[in-house]
């Protein structure tokens, strides 16, 4: 289990798993062969695969305050129908033993941060109790932004179906019919130095955590970025943003505030080891350094 300090904070994450992902070309639309090609010779090993396919994690992050245990996003989740997801369709986790290496319970979490309510960081929000999606974390308010809930509540209730409006009815609708969903504005402050940044682009209510403490920062970034290829190459969008252009501009925009800062960010699909700092690359755009490197 991989534990970070962020000042009197703690940081651990819970990787529900690491695998091969979509073709890099097919991911993002704009990259081209001879862009890759510099990635895979600059790149540590372990981001690209021989075939060019990204390398990418389903993990989520536990923030230890000493009064609170804030789970930010919850992967992909368990038993769920993604039938246009085949490789996440119906599938089995090992997330809850995962969040017990970090000394930890579903009854032990105080709140659930949702960066955004894509599928694959809802789907624990919820699971199977004798056929009702049932709240995972039974003890905790789940954070949502008011703005990305009222975007998917509307796609959900127009009839559109797509793996997002699944995730919504079996993780999203039943927190809300549980009570303990909290629709918060773009200011919203958790616990002290723990607050939340709009980044729309990727969806339109998506944001970021700022973890704050002892004059260290660090950065829950969810899926603004998903691969280090968005650092060497900033303006490079997925074709899972909703508004592509959008993403570009909120993605510049937080890689070039902490760039060089030695402040840490903590990735949603980032490989193992996950945690790290952005610096600027001689070569061009920006990389992607450990703390330890």
């Amino acid at each position: 289990m991989q534990a970070t300090k962020i000042g009197k904070y703690l940081i651990e994450r819970v990787i529900e798993s690491e695998r091969p992902y979509a073709p890099a070309l097919d991911f993002f639309p704009a990259l081209t062969a001879e862009m890759l090609n510099i990635c895979k010779k600059e790149f540590e090993p372990g981001q690209l695969t021989q075939d060019g396919r990204l390398e990418m994690s389903f993990t989520a992050f536990v923030i230890k305050t000493g009064r609170h245990n804030i789970m930010v996003d919850t992967c992909c989740g368990e038993d769920k129908e993604r039938p246009l997801r085949p490789a996440f369709h119906k599938m089995k986790t090992n997330f809850i033993p995962a969040l017990a290496q970090a000394r930890l319970k579903p009854e032990d979490i105080d709140f659930v941060m949702c960066t955004h309510l894509h599928w694959d960081h809802v789907g624990w929000n919820t699971r199977l109790v004798n056929g009702v999606w049932t709240p995972t974390f039974p003890n905790a308010k789940y954070i949502m932004s008011k703005t990305e809930f009222d975007h998917w509540d509307g796609v959900y209730r127009s009839g559109e179906k797509n793996t997002h409006t699944q995730a919504f009815e079996d993780s999203v609708d039943p927190i809300i019919r549980a009570n303990q969903a909290v629709l918060v504005k773009d200011d919203f402050e958790l616990e002290q130095g723990i607050s939340i940044e709009p980044c729309p682009g990727h969806t339109p209510g998506n944001f970021v955590i700022n973890v704050r403490s002892e004059n260290q920062t660090g950065v829950l970034t969810g899926d603004v970025m998903h691969h280090q290829i968005q650092l060497r190459y900033p303006e490079m969008s997925t074709v899972a943003d909703d508004d592509q252009n959008l993403s570009r501009i909120s993605r510049m925009a937080l890689i070039e505030k902490h760039a060089d800062t030695g402040n840490l960010i903590f990735p949603a699909h980032f490989p193992s080891p996950t945690v790290g700092m952005i610096q600027t690359n001689p070569t061009g755009g920006f990389r992607f350094k450990g703390p330890q490197q």
